[in-house]
């Protein structure tokens, strides 16, 4: 049976049922990658919004998580995750952690997830988050002043939920051979969404198309004074 066709019990809400199944069938006309539809059929956005968010858990906007911060719009998420070119094997890294949201579809889609956020209040929600679903590949870590998490590199596959200046050296120098890395690069206001693929020769970029996330923060990215914080 189809992902998108599958049954979902939501506690017994069948507009919430139905909206999850409205949000497959977009994500699956966009992504190649059929993985990405079954593993966000298997995992329920509404655990990682604010309770009185349920009702909109599955539309396709970004929603306000508390903190400044949101969680991005699925057919974005989707499409960064598309970009990946994810396989099982894959060790990524997961740059932003927010509501745990993406961090538990990546569990679905790779062999291990770091997970790393600035926000203290956001870090205990998506563990708490995680540790319910048994999203045990996953580690959540409480974000240091070097970008990114050093310590277990090399990864596959690097993903930034925040928009950069430019797309940082040190993230790069995390990536194995033959590693992706997807973040959107521009200015506070709008950015495109990006990829860097390590090549022995060195990396290669391609450009994705226009998007928009809340600045990233940290030593060559944004400065946290004076910084906008995007909606």
């Amino acid at each position: 049976m189809d992902a998108r066709d599958r049954p979902a019990d939501h506690n017994g809400d069948p507009r919430l049922a139905a909206a999850k199944q409205e949000m497959l069938r977009l994500v699956g006309g966009y992504v190649r990658d059929q993985r990405i539809v079954e593993a966000m059929a298997a995992v329920p956005r509404e655990q990682f919004v604010p309770e009185w968010l349920h009702a909109r858990a599955y539309d396709d906007a970004a929603l306000p998580i508390g903190e400044g911060q949101t969680i991005s719009q699925p057919l974005i998420v989707a499409m960064m995750l598309d970009a990946l070119h994810l396989r099982e094997s894959d060790r990524v890294l997961d740059i932003g952690t927010g509501s745990g949201y993406q961090a538990a579809l990546l569990g679905k889609l790779a062999q291990e997830v770091i997970t790393v956020e600035r926000v203290p209040v956001l870090i205990e929600r998506a563990r708490a988050a995680l540790q319910s679903l048994a999203c045990d590949n996953v580690h959540v870590f409480a974000a240091i002043d070097v970008l990114g998490w050093p310590d277990r590199a090399p990864y596959d596959a690097i993903i930034v939920a925040a928009g950069a200046p430019h797309v940082p050296r040190e993230l790069i120098d995390q990536l194995a051979d033959g590693g992706r890395l997807v973040m959107p690069v521009g200015t506070l206001v709008s950015q495109e969404l990006t990829r860097v693929t390590k090549t022995s020769h060195g990396v290669e970029l391609a450009r994705l198309g226009p998007c928009a996330f809340v600045p990233l923060i940290g030593k060559n990215a944004w400065p946290e004074r004076g910084r906008t914080v995007l909606r």
